[in-house]
């Protein structure tokens, strides 16, 4: 048969694909300065953070209740990626341990509730006594039935929230030119919106409406003259709750006491300051609540190039929000806002324009990717079914340390030089190139592990470092197949090497994919059912089987094309591995222990 054609062997193209891939990788450990993993809470310590649930009746919560919520916050820590961070029950309290020190983002993620509630506005004042009231350079003459554009925040600066989110300007039906983050296809183009969202919280660009303005813009009263004898004079007060209105008086929109983390009932009006601190508000009870919405996500929009919050409703939500929208609409200012009160704080109070319906809004304002993230993470995952307060901060040292580590690493050093041996013992040259697949796949795993760690949150435990070392055989045996099988087709002379490289891969290539497919299968399945250092263990198992589909079809294959070139293997040189005389030896030695079992 005819040695293959350079048209259908091109090793050195698929050789430079791998370089390719490590040099990018390699790239993104330089540019990002990680060049060591971040270690998980057994090798680095980290922080242990105790959860005391709170009821409005101050009974104790039900069992069912707890569960679920380990499971969200569980869901809510591996969110944030491989974390190796640890949650379990104690009691009536949930005990979570999250590895690294200074896990403030974490911390926040893990004890919010995350109820997002969506209540019509009833009355909103200034949250501080103004002695007069002073023009305005945005109260020009309005047209009939529009409300002038005056936020409660002149500057609508982007500060820190007390849950660490930005302050929101607009909440809307999605803009078709709003892009979504990667995996997002979902977003519809929204109603009645304008190409460019709004500058500035709440103010317009001209006094005139824009026939296409968007649904919902985010605008306050006016000042009134009276406004300092009495904040809500003028208003309509009908049907608010007396004790509401008294709450209201006596809230004080201070630094320290803005409502984060209060309790608001949903089946009662409430009485909330903004996140600014700026304006308060009282609002009806909640319309729409966070558990009916089906999906949220961080996205880009286009036109702006402003981060946004894009919501989903579930089918009973959207008909709610539907509703909620068009009573507003039908009110009169400023009962024609839509409050959204997220953890006690409402985070922006829009104007509804007309009905919104399909289910799809956009929450945009001062957000940045991270705060964005943050709320889109917390609402996709769910809200708590109770609400928590940390009870301790403990910061914990690591339960194995640098000891362990190194006798782990030492450890899978042993067991890679003992393969390298067998290798070169047994296929001498031919072992040369096992060992160079062997370096390969170790150097793509480390910067693997080193890449997923500064951008996906992985944490080196010893679970990962086991299932790492584990691997080390599985690599080698997908070497090992395809070196028998050129073996078996160079026996007794009847190809050439170069023949034999080509037609043995064919029946090994099939053989390597169905066990790696196998192993991976089994890691697959061990992940999604195990939690805690199981799961870390599969994952490294799942990792590395890829990898070692990797090195073998984009290294090993093409590094033995260009080896069967060279003169030393392709005429058998007894040290190649490829001698005819030592494959006879061996095939005979394989008979004669057949026979004799």
């Amino acid at each position: 048969m005819a040695p293959p054609t350079s048209s259908q062997i091109k090793p050195g193209r698929t050789l430079l694909l791998l370089l390719a891939i490590i040099a990018a990788m390699g790239a993104a450990v330089v540019l990002q300065n990680a060049y060591i993993p971040k270690f998980g809470l057994d090798l680095a310590g980290g922080t242990t953070v105790t959860l005391s649930p709170e009821t409005l009746d101050n009974k104790a919560p039900s069992q069912e209740s707890l569960d679920r919520a380990v499971n969200i916050i569980r869901d809510r820590v591996n969110g944030q990626g491989i974390s190796d961070a640890q949650v379990a029950r104690a009691s009536d309290n949930i005990l979570i341990q999250i590895p690294g020190a200074g896990q403030e983002e974490a911390l926040k993620l893990v004890a919010t509730t995350a109820e997002l509630r969506f209540r019509q506005v009833l009355a909103v004042a200034p949250a501080q006594e103004q002695p007069a009231a002073l023009p305005s350079d945005a109260a020009s003459p309005a047209p009939s039935g529009t409300l002038p554009a005056v936020t409660p925040s002149a500057a609508a600066s982007p500060a820190a929230s007390p849950a660490g989110r930005a302050v929101s300007k607009a909440l809307q039906a999605p803009s078709p030119g709003a892009s979504a983050e990667a995996g997002q296809g979902n977003q519809q183009q929204g109603n009645n919106q304008q190409g460019g969202n709004q500058q500035g919280n709440g103010k317009k660009k001209n006094a005139e409406p824009s026939p296409a303005a968007s649904p919902l813009v985010t605008t306050q009263p006016s000042a009134d003259p009276n406004a300092a004898a009495d904040p809500l004079a003028g208003q309509d007060l009908s049907g608010i709750d007396p004790a509401v209105l008294q709450q209201f008086k006596d809230l004080k929109c201070t630094a320290n006491n803005k409502g984060a983390g209060v309790l608001d009932d949903p089946n009662k009006q409430f009485a909330a300051c903004d996140e600014s601190g700026t304006a308060k508000y009282i609002l009806d009870v909640a319309a729409v609540q966070g558990s009916e919405i089906s999906t949220a996500s961080a996205g880009v929009r286009q036109d702006t190039g402003e981060w946004v919050v894009n919501l989903d409703f579930k089918s009973a939500g959207a008909t709610k929000w539907s509703e909620l929208t068009n009573k507003t609409f039908n009110s009169q200012p400023p009962r024609n806002q839509i409050g959204a009160v997220l953890d006690g704080v409402v985070v922006t109070a829009p104007v509804s324009n007309g009905r919104i319906t399909g289910g799809k809004t956009e929450i945009s304002g001062s957000f940045t990717s991270q705060t964005a993230t943050e709320l889109a993470d917390q609402l996709k995952y769910g809200a708590l079914p109770l609400k928590f307060k940390v009870s301790s901060t403990v910061s914990v040292s690591s339960t194995l340390g640098a000891d362990q580590l190194r006798g782990g690493l030492i450890a899978g050093g042993i067991g890679l030089v003992i393969v390298m041996l067998y290798l070169l013992l047994y296929y001498r040259g031919l072992g040369l190139v096992g060992i160079a697949s062997l370096m390969v796949a170790t150097v793509v795993t480390y910067l693997s592990v080193v890449v997923l760690s500064a951008n996906a949150g992985f944490r080196l435990s010893l679970p990962h470092i086991i299932g790492l070392v584990v691997s080390i055989g599985i690599t080698a045996d997908s070497f090992i197949v395809y070196f028998e099988r050129i073996r078996d087709e160079m026996k007794e002379g009847r190809r050439s090497l170069r023949t034999a490289v080509e037609v043995a891969w064919k029946r090994a290539r099939r053989t390597i994919l169905v066990a790696d497919a196998v192993m991976f299968i089994a890691a697959l399945v061990l992940y999604f059912l195990a939690v805690g250092d199981v799961a870390g263990f599969a994952f490294a198992m799942g990792l590395t089987t890829v990898i070692d589909i990797v090195v073998v079809f984009l290294f090993t294959k093409p590094l033995m094309s260009l080896v069967a070139r060279m003169k030393f293997f392709a005429k058998g040189h007894p040290l190649s591995g490829l001698d005819a005389e030592r494959m006879a030896r061996t095939d005979s030695s394989s008979t004669s222990t057949l026979q004799e079992a």
